[in-house]
């Protein structure tokens, strides 16, 4: 292995936050740690999930790879029981393979929900020890990181935080699951910040007092590990790297592929390397490009066949990033197919199933938001295709797919859309007849694209 600035990876996840950090300049979140981690971090402004629910937006993040070609299209829990196709293209069997100790520590919810000691075995983990609450989780880091710092091996040390998902506790109201737990407390103590995507009305200033409880809570179990693995000494040998799973457990966000639901702060603190400290990257960036990137800072190879690419240019040498990013949603807990394309400007949504048009992920308990623009009693069922202006319409709110005006961008969207579901051999190309007019629906959008380069 080529020694570089950095050889250690310390790679902290959470559910459900979206951008939901101070860093991102959500002023009424206190989130004194990472917003510290952020000012000595490459802050990407722009990243992406390739999907809006737990395990294959994790099982992206931890292979590089797309859920169609991973396989994990689903949770991976039972009674759904999703599984890596190949658990041997995990970050840490990857990893293990070039001499490093690696462990697990918190969420394990990218393969297949098995007893620890299996799960370290099919992903590559030295050790796995699941589940926990914030507390658990830091003692246990710390307890790791203290192995590691008596050891000569460079370490990959992944730790999941549960919080902020959203927990039940006893002094829930009937039908209401919150976010709070039985040890985490509210916090308005700056105000409360309701996304536009929600009505601002006493249910959703409620959740997200809570919410915002929950998300400082998380924070400080961050810091903790953050100061232990600086007091150990090994804070200049360590890429530090922070992120979710993808966008916030609200109506309109999680389960959908809008992009409060793909949303995710991502923070990669790498030391050793000037031009990352403090840095901002607008550009758009995806999960996929998390693996590559960390292989090249340890001075590792990444395998070529990987969709995602390298970071470091994009920040050290100020290379283009991606021109689109990808998401899908295929099963929650129940089916509904979709997926989406998004450049710069614009976002393409083809659902291809007539499903409510945003998958509440609130659905099992009572309702305290609402979303902005319903306008009735019922949620609408999906129209086949959605595209949106995100310039002139940043929350995805007039769908512009039957406006002539947008005929070209709608046009070759579709052509990105349609290549990008062959390079991943998506299972939706040889859908069911159910699916067919939809399938059939995208083809004659590319299509359309294609002949107008062939003409030009």
């Amino acid at each position: 292995m080529t020694r570089t600035e950095a050889r250690n990876i310390l790679l902290i996840h959470c559910h459900d936050l979206g951008r939901f950090l101070g860093a991102y300049e959500v002023p009424t979140v206190v989130s004194p740690h990472l917003d510290a981690l952020a000012a000595e971090s490459t802050l990407f402004e722009s990243a992406f999930a390739t999907a809006p629910h737990c395990s294959p937006a994790r099982a992206s993040l931890f292979t590089g790879t797309y859920p169609q070609t991973n396989g994990v299209l689903g949770l991976t829990h039972d009674p759904f029981g999703w599984d890596l196709t190949d658990p041997s293209s995990h970050l840490a069997s990857r990893l293990s393979a070039a001499g490093y100790s690696t462990e697990l520590i918190g969420v394990q919810h990218e393969s297949r929900v098995l007893p620890d000691d299996v799960v370290a075995e099919r992903l590559g983990f030295d050790r796995v020890r699941s589940g926990g609450d914030r507390d658990t989780v830091v003692e246990r880091t710390a307890d790791a990181l203290d192995r590691a710092a008596a050891s000569d091996a460079p370490f990959y040390l992944q730790v999941g935080f549960h919080e902020p998902h959203r927990t039940p506790a006893r002094d829930d109201r009937p039908g209401v699951m919150g976010f709070l737990g039985d040890t985490v407390s509210p916090d308005s103590s700056l105000g409360v910040t309701v996304p536009a995507y929600l009505q601002d009305d006493a249910g959703a200033r409620e959740e997200i007092s809570e919410l915002q409880g929950a998300v400082r809570h998380m924070d400080e179990g961050v810091g903790r590990i953050l100061a232990r693995l600086d007091a150990l000494g090994m804070g200049d040998d360590t890429v530090v790297v922070f992120t979710t799973d993808h966008g916030l457990a609200l109506p309109g966000a999680k389960c959908t592929l809008y992009d409060p639901g793909l949303e995710v702060a991502l923070l990669v603190r790498a030391p050793g390397r000037a031009r990352w400290p403090g840095r901002r990257v607008k550009q758009m960036v995806s999960h996929v490009d998390v693996l590559p990137t960390l292989l090249e800072l340890v001075g590792l190879p990444a395998p070529a066949e990987l969709p995602g690419t390298s970071l470091v240019p994009v920040v050290e040498s100020g290379t283009a990033a991606r021109t689109h990013t990808f998401g899908q949603l295929t099963h929650h807990i129940y089916y509904d197919p979709k997926r989406s394309v998004r450049s710069a400007s614009h976002k393409l949504v083809v659902n291809f199933a007539n499903a409510p048009r945003a998958m509440d992920p609130t659905q099992s308990w009572v309702r305290r938001s609402l979303l902005a623009d319903l306008r009735g009693p019922t949620v609408e069922t999906s129209p086949t295709v959605e595209l949106y202006d995100l310039v002139r319409d940043p929350h995805e709110r007039d769908n512009r797919a039957e406006d002539p005006a947008c005929a070209g961008v709608r046009e070759e969207l579709a052509r990105a859309l349609s290549q990008w579901m062959r390079d991943v051999d998506d299972p939706l190309l040889t859908a069911p007849p159910l699916l067919g007019r939809h399938v059939d629906a995208l083809a004659a959008l590319a299509g359309a694209a294609q002949r107008k380069r062939e003409r030009a």
